[in-house]
């Protein structure tokens, strides 16, 4: 099962200060484009370099609208039994809808 999670309850959990990793996985003309944080691991490279994702903590994966991001999520958590990992329900464009249109500067 996929484990969600919306722009407004990453920005409580922002607010709030919870430990959480938050793992970007547009490519970098996308991210030139604006950013919430987190740290950049490309789509194509998640797999392999999914040791760099904490077991320890949530691990929150975003994209632009929600479909990467749910799929590696699905990959992550069927494939690897990663069952920490959420996906930004909607991508950075419903962080900047919900929560703050400034970062996404270029739309």
């Amino acid at each position: 099962m996929i484990k969600e999670i919306t722009a407004s309850q990453l920005k409580s959990w922002q607010d709030q200060n919870t430990s959480f990793q938050l793992i970007d996985i547009r490519e970098e003309e996308e991210i030139a484009v604006g950013t919430i944080g987190g740290i950049s691991i490309p789509m194509d490279q998640i797999i392999k370099r999914r040791n760099e994702l904490r077991q320890d903590i949530p691990v929150v994966i975003h994209c632009n609208s929600g479909k990467r991001s749910r799929a590696v999520v699905y990959t992550l958590v069927t494939k690897y039994e990663m069952n920490n990992i959420y996906s930004l329900c909607g991508g950075i464009q419903s962080y900047a809808q919900e929560v703050n249109p400034q970062v996404l500067h270029a739309y």
